[in-house]
């Protein structure tokens, strides 16, 4: 046997134990997607990917081939990826609004595999989950411009879904109209409320009427229905594509930076112990009521090292002038002095909600 034909057997040989490893490690693939499904994830995850590549390489000594090692194993996550995207197919993803809302848009970015379900309104997506209709569903939570959408975070505090992922979407609004019509023909604009109000700097200044409507997709679907050209629609660009409407005016919100926080919300609960991804996450309380409880129990977060970066009220529907507490805080709440603030928050609440936990 020649010194080549002895490399290429040796070689053979190691292929042959390096499938039985990949098929191995492929099925363990599907456990992650079957996971991720479960737990409405995202099949990429950069940070992961970053953790697993820099601890690979590290079983490499020869440093020339360690940059050779990296682009195989980048590649080998990129063929996982592919098989996770496979497997996922079909996952009912639900959202509110029709094709083109911008939850729609979200839904598809957040799960490009999945099976997009719209529903009427945020309950009904949000029960689709809680009575096993859809897998996840994908709802906004907050919007840079015009606040938190209340509708949402009282469903968080009386349902029962658990929230392991929240993604921004930036928005810009647009001006859509029937096909002929002119800025000259409009008299009212229709759209969700919150885009009337991104908007309402344009929309004063030409003097419009508006009316609302229930998600910005359906305003466009209106106007393409109604067909008049004295009507026009604020919503996205693809929805002017959908409905056959022409886009008059492009960028009309008054924030340039207009984003758009979406949540996914499932069933379980992402077991975030043993994973440093999770650096941020969600909990709703209501104190006690008594003088100075709310200082006592935020003093309570603060004292434990969490960064609050998002504190608000909402008000209780059956108590009147009575108030829960949203709060999103910067930390692991799964480490042991995570639990142990919850545990010194608890005797300072009537209740307490941890919604979770998710990565920026």
């Amino acid at each position: 046997m020649t010194e080549l034909e002895q490399a290429r057997a040796g070689i053979n040989e190691i292929d042959s134990k390096m499938a039985e490893l990949w098929e191995k490690r492929m099925n363990l693939v599907v456990q992650v997607a079957n996971y991720k499904k479960k737990n409405g994830m995202q099949v990429f995850d950069s940070s992961r990917e970053q953790q697993v590549i820099d601890r690979c390489v590290q079983y490499i000594k020869n440093i020339d081939l360690q940059p050779y090692y990296v682009q195989f194993i980048q590649d080998l996550m990129d063929i996982s990826k592919k098989y996770q995207h496979k497997l996922l197919e079909g996952a009912k993803i639900a959202y509110s609004g029709i094709e083109g809302a911008f939850a729609n848009i979200a839904a598809k970015k957040i799960f490009p595999d999945g099976n997009l379900i719209p529903y009427q309104d945020f309950q009904s997506a949000y029960e689709a989950v809680e009575n096993g209709e859809c897998d996840v569903a994908v709802l906004p939570i907050e919007n840079s411009f015009a606040g938190d959408v209340g509708q949402v975070t009282d469903l968080m505090f009386t349902g029962s879904l658990y929230v392991n992922g929240v993604y921004s979407l930036p928005v810009t609004q647009n001006l859509l109209a029937v096909k002929g019509a002119t800025m000259d023909d409009i008299k009212t604009v229709i759209s969700h409320p919150q885009a009337l109000d991104q908007c309402a700097t344009y929309i004063r200044g030409k003097g419009w009427e508006t009316k609302s409507a229930t998600n910005t997709a359906r305003a466009a679907k209106q106007v393409a229905d109604m067909n008049d050209k004295s009507v026009a629609a604020i919503a996205s660009v693809e929805t002017a594509e959908l409905y056959g409407l022409d886009v008059l005016a492009e960028k009309i919100n008054e924030n340039s930076t207009n984003t758009t926080r979406f949540a996914v919300f499932s069933k379980v609960k992402e077991n975030t112990i043993n994973s440093e991804d999770y650096s941020t996450f969600i909990m709703m309380f209501v104190v006690k009521n008594e003088s100075g409880s709310l200082v006592k129990a935020l003093n309570v977060i603060s004292d434990h090292g969490y960064n609050m970066r998002n504190v608000k009220s909402r008000p209780l529907k059956h108590s009147q002038w009575e108030y829960y507490f949203y709060v999103e805080a910067e930390g692991k709440i799964s480490s042991t002095d995570g639990q142990a603030m919850i545990k010194d928050l608890s005797d300072k609440c009537q209740m307490l909600k941890v919604l979770g936990s998710y990565s920026v």
